[in-house]
This record gives C-alpha cells, sequence and structure tokens, in this order.
C-alpha cells in the first residue's frame, strides 16, 4: 500500500481514505464515516491537499440546516414545481397553497431553470470552465455540470449548499465524476465558502470563474442579499461572470408575494426585490445581451422552449453579466 495514504489513514481514521488511478490520472477520495460531518466527500488529485482539507479546523466548517420533513423547505418546494421527486407532504401543502391562486409559477419555476441551463452553456462558450453554484439545491436535468461539461469536457463546477438532501444528491454526483466538488456552506457567508479549503483546492479564484445565484436571492432579507453579492463580485476575477436569477416585485401581483412569503414562512423570508435593485447587483459587470429579462425573454432557443404566458402576474429576472478588466487610473 502507497505510504502516503496509509499516513493518510492513521491520521484521520473517522475517514475511509482511497487511491483510484484512471488512465494517466490518480485521484485521492476520502468519506466521512459520519454522515453529519462536513465536508462528508473530498476528492483531490494530490494527497497533501487532501490533508490540508481534512484537517481543516472545525469551527470554520458551515453548519449543515437539520433535515425536517414536517415543514417546508425551499429546495423541496422548488423540486415539486419541476416535476421532481424529491418533497414531502409539508412541501406539496405550501407549493400548492401558491398554486391554488398562482398556477404560472410552475411555469416560471420551469423557465428559470431553462435560463440557467441556457447561460450555463453561453457562459462555457466563452472560455470559462470553472463554475460555483451556490445555493445549489436539487439537481434537475440537465445539471450545471452536464451542461458546463456539454461544452467543454474538462469543466469543474463547485456546489454549494447546507441543506442535508442537497448536499447528498451532489455527493453522489461527485462519485462518478471528478469535475465536481461539493461544499457545505452558506450563502450568507460567502467569505467563508471561498476561503474553503475544499473550494480553493478545486477552483483556482486567481483565474476567472462563474458565480451561480440562481432563484436564491429573494430568501435574503435586502440588506444580507446585497451585502453577499458585492463580497462575491469583490473576490471575483477580471473576466469572471456572473449569473443572477430572482424575482422581483416590478410587475408581479403583491398578493404572490404575501402568499409566498406565507407559504415559505417556516423556512425563509421572502423579499420582493425592484428590478433597479436586482440591476445594482450587476455593479462593474458588463451584461450580455439582451441584458437583465425576464427568463423566458433571456435568449430562448430550441423547438421545445416553454410558450410565455400571454399575461403572467409573476416576474422573475434574469442576467449574465461579465467583470470588467481593471483599468488603471490616469497619470498626467
Amino acid at each position: 500500500m502507497n505510504d502516503e495514504l496509509a499516513a493518510l489513514r492513521d491520521e484521520f481514521p473517522g475517514f475511509r481514505i482511497w487511491r483510484e488511478i484512471i488512465g494517466d490520472r490518480t485521484r485521492y477520495i476520502a468519506r466521512s464515516a459520519h454522515p453529519g460531518t462536513s465536508p462528508h466527500t473530498l476528492v483531490t488529485e494530490d494527497a497533501g491537499e487532501l490533508r490540508a482539507a481534512l484537517g481543516e479546523d472545525a469551527g470554520q466548517q458551515a453548519v449543515t440546516a437539520p433535515f425536517d420533513t414536517s415543514a417546508p423547505n425551499i429546495a423541496r418546494v422548488y423540486n415539486y414545481w419541476l416535476g421532481g421527486k424529491d418533497h414531502h407532504a409539508a412541501d406539496r401543502q405550501a407549493a400548492d397553497s401558491v398554486l391554488t391562486d398562482f398556477p404560472e409559477v410552475t411555469l416560471v419555476a420551469r423557465a428559470n431553470r431553462e435560463f440557467v441551463t441556457r447561460a450555463i452553456r453561453h457562459v462555457s462558450a466563452q472560455g470559462i470552465v470553472q463554475f460555483i453554484d451556490i445555493g445549489a439545491g436539487l439537481p434537475a436535468s440537465p445539471a450545471v455540470h452536464e451542461a458546463a461539461q456539454e461544452i467543454t469536457a474538462d469543466a469543474r463546477v463547485a456546489y454549494v449548499d447546507n441543506d442535508p438532501l442537497v448536499l447528498a444528491h451532489a455527493r453522489a454526483l461527485l462519485a462518478g465524476d471528478p469535475g465536481v466538488a461539493v461544499v457545505n456552506g452558506d450563502m450568507r457567508e460567502p467569505e467563508a465558502i471561498l476561503d474553503s479549503r475544499v473550494l480553493r483546492g478545486f477552483i483556482n479564484l486567481d483565474q476567472p470563474v462563474c458565480i451561480l445565484l440562481a432563484s436564491v436571492l429573494h430568501f435574503l432579507p435586502a440588506d444580507q442579499a446585497d451585502r453577499t453579492v458585492a463580497l462575491l463580485r469583490k473576490r471575483m476575477s477580471p473576466g469572471s461572470y456572473l449569473i443572477i436569477s430572482a424575482g422581483t416585485s416590478t410587475g408581479t401581483d403583491p398578493q404572490l408575494i404575501r402568499c409566498l412569503q406565507s407559504a415559505y414562512a417556516d423556512a425563509a423570508p421572502v423579499t420582493g426585490r425592484t428590478a433597479d435593485e436586482i440591476a445594482a447587483w450587476f455593479e462593474g459587470f458588463s451584461l450580455a445581451r439582451p441584458g437583465l429579462v425576464d427568463v423566458w425573454a433571456w435568449r430562448p432557443s430550441g423547438p421545445q422552449r416553454l410558450p410565455r404566458p400571454e399575461v403572467s402576474r409573476a416576474r422573475f429576472l434574469a442576467g449574465v453579466g461579465r467583470k470588467l478588466p481593471l483599468v488603471p487610473s490616469w497619470q498626467p
């Protein structure tokens, strides 16, 4: 047995550690024997990097949200609207309470998911190979890494969430794809996400990266959402891309916002932001055409694209921005 591998096993008895050799690539994998541990699974090509990640101070690790099926859950409600199967009675009840008066919400959710796929493909086509999906949610088809790898086979995607069900699904993806990493992180703590040893060992923040915040920012109070985006923008290298979609109060029936707030009362706040407030999240970024628009209208393509309803009381805005290069100040 490799001496380095034996040493790792001796140092971290709470993890099952092994080495895989695929063609000319070698990778080390560590999987916790305790499901609640974060990180639960780590994959890296460097044994030293694995040792550093496993030795990360537990006080710096994100707290995984409790698994509770008695109250609605953001990821599971969204999964229900998309036609998925990972939901429980409380999730269905909350989702249906919204659909009773606003059935178009299902179409909006599906349109948002299709926007994400188109946006990922667009960014991949610009040469970006690193992606961070914050508030990843439950997998939908195609998943972010699948959409990116359609364009660039060696694209890497870090899925970030603190929902135990989401993390479990993401780790299942990780087991079969070296281009996937899983970070237990809370979008309210963006610096902790970017400073995570797991993420830093997988994503090079000194190079352009794409950060994805799809259908998550409206689940934060306004000041917290603004802070999260501002900190992420600051840490992104020039040439990086930011993908955002979010519900807006501009043009949305106020009753729908109240209905969503009631449905998610036990899970998270729901904050309606104006179109101008959402546009401000792209400060310092150049928006790709057609700019900040309804999810339906962001480069719709393909014969199977969803029809846009003639009248919608639910507006969801979407945009893709590229961080502008630093321009030296003029000197006389």
